[in-house]
């Protein structure tokens, strides 16, 4: 018997066809004659986990090189205005670095999903040609959300990072009280893009658990209606 695994496509899309089927438990699926692939969020999570780690490992490593700069400078008296342009950078770039880092961690656990998706799909193909797929659960969609308004959130936070870092001109007081007053703002623009990203990837395991007790369900199924057939 041949054992190669069926082609599928790298994304969801109509040209196989598919019909709600209804199980008697809490999962919601679609059924098909062979796997459906990975959907839109898993094929980009199977493509851009490893840039966004990359990038976080090259902001975290800025930020380091730009921290030294600024408490080299604190050290040295230099002028006020540069160590408040210098803090704001830094703290922009260490974020960048952030929401690079938490981007990954999601974009991986997509992937992860993906693989159960298509490899699930291949099982099912392979055993009995009658494949249900799991419809995209609300935590998942509930990860993609909080992941992107996490984002958005860091990345406006650092845009005013380095708006302010630029517009720092001269040492004078009001100056250097207005660049202090935007740091102490941004600092709960910040950590709201940070819990967003958590929250996010808290979604993402609960889809994994939900993934998984679908997954181990359905392989029972699909063995005892293998031996039911014989």
């Amino acid at each position: 018997m041949s054992t190669q695994t069926p082609n599928r496509p790298s994304t969801t899309t109509s040209k196989i066809p598919t019909r709600a089927e209804k199980r008697p438990d809490e999962f919601t699926v679609v059924a098909s004659d062979q796997g459906l692939g990975l959907n839109l969020p898993q094929t980009m999570g199977n493509r851009l986990w490893a840039p966004m780690f990359v990038m976080a490992v090259m902001a975290f490593a800025a930020a380091l090189i730009l921290g030294f700069v600024r408490s080299n400078a604190i050290a040295t008296s230099a002028d006020p205005a540069m160590i408040a342009q210098l803090g704001h950078v830094t703290t922009g770039v260490m974020f960048i670095g952030f929401t690079a880092v938490f981007s990954a961690i999601t974009f991986a656990i997509a992937r992860i999903l993906g693989v159960f998706r298509s490899e699930g799909g291949d099982v099912q193909t392979l055993a009995s040609g009658h494949v249900q797929t799991l419809k995209m659960p609300a935590a998942a969609k509930g990860m993609v959300v909080s992941m992107m308004m996490g984002m958005m959130a860091i990345v406006v936070a650092v845009v005013l990072h380095f708006y302010v870092a630029a517009d720092v001109v001269g040492s004078s007081e009001a100056a250097l009280t207005a660049a202090a007053q935007w740091g102490s703002a941004l600092e709960g623009v910040r950590r709201l893009g940070v819990g967003m990203h958590l929250f996010g990837i808290v979604l993402g395991l609960a889809t994994i658990i939900h993934v998984l007790r679908f997954q181990s369900i359905r392989i029972l199924e699909v063995a005892k209606e293998r031996s039911a057939s014989r």
